[in-house]
């Protein structure tokens, strides 16, 4: 690994998310570096850098959203030319991580995606990872690279704290999220909620009981992310219908695939809360979406990286 002292950065991004790369250059200072990511013909990517990296700490903002397969390989493609013309330090800015639900072997015969796409910028090249709420914690081991975890949770409690709502719950809407509700909660100052459901398939989800005391209470329902949203709107519609005065949700990653709008809209969450790890299309955005940006969180973080100065005390 190269590590040390650098005379100076820059930064790049590819196609995933230029605006949030454009949002942390700003707060930074700094112009984007210039840099094209085109494909050939036959749908192969091509990147061509078109200034010296030689020696720097470099940084490439790319988020491995949807089309996940095209960012993650503009990811990977960008790290091996940065690393052939000599940088420094390459530093891969990986906002939302994709492939990452699929952490461990739940039955047999799995693949174990999260720590594959690791395996790959790992040997692409890259020196550091610094991401955003992981799927699972626990992929920041299967690096053999520093990863800087950053968490959004404080943007988001930031935002709940401003609304003064009296009788909060923040609710799990499953096990798995017990520990970033009981985070939040923390942060609000009030009690949890778990639901228990079961998944008889992919993106299905059925709900079987809930664990804790939600009637009459302002809820907030907290997850990493919404994909279909059958999971969030299913446990929404449910702690409406025992009770519940109000229910908002918040995630950090939009993916919004497939019926995820038509679900949000329908559903009985009154307000949903979202950072922009992954751009939303206009056609996607809905009235009842609050948008916060987490730009500032990675700037800072991007900024102690390059000074050698703590991240942790972001979390303070």
């Amino acid at each position: 690994m190269r590590s040390g002292v650098f005379a100076d950065y820059k930064i790049f991004t590819g196609n995933s998310n230029p605006a949030f790369a454009e949002e942390i250059a700003g707060i930074m200072g700094k112009p984007l570096g210039r840099a094209t990511v085109t494909k050939f013909s036959d749908g192969e990517i091509s990147v061509n850098i078109w200034e010296t990296v030689r020696g720097l700490d470099i940084y490439i903002i790319q988020s491995t959203s949807n089309p996940v397969n095209d960012n993650l390989m503009e990811l990977l493609i960008m790290i091996d030319a940065m690393k052939r013309a000599s940088a420094g330090r390459i530093n891969a800015i990986i906002p939302y991580y994709g492939y990452a639900r699929q952490d461990r072997k739940a039955k047999a015969r799995d693949p174990i995606t999260a720590k594959l796409v690791a395996d790959l910028i790992m040997a692409a090249g890259a020196d550091r990872v610094l991401t955003m709420d992981l799927h699972a914690n626990q992929i920041q081991g299967y690096f053999d690279i520093p990863v800087d975890h950053l968490l959004g949770m404080p943007i988001l409690a930031k935002h709940f704290k401003e609304s003064h709502m009296d009788d909060l719950v923040v609710v799990s809407p499953d096990h798995g999220s017990v520990t970033r509700a009981r985070n939040l909660a923390q942060y609000l100052n009030c009690p949890i909620a778990i639901i228990d459901k079961r998944r008889p398939e992919p993106n299905k989800s059925e709900i079987m009981n809930i664990i804790g005391n939600i009637e009459d209470k302002n809820c907030i329902i907290i997850d990493d992310m919404i994909d279909t949203a059958g999971t969030i709107c299913n446990a929404a519609n449910a702690i409406k219908e025992l009770g519940a005065k109000s229910v908002r949700a918040a995630a950090t990653h939009p993916v919004l695939s497939g019926p995820a709008v038509e679900r949000l809209e329908a559903s009985a969450i009154e307000e949903l809360v979202l950072l922009n790890t992954i751009p939303l299309p206009e056609e996607k955005r809905l009235a009842k979406m609050t948008l916060l940006s987490a730009a500032p969180m990675f700037a800072e973080a991007m900024t102690r990286v390059f000074t050698n100065g703590s991240i942790s005390v972001l979390f303070d």
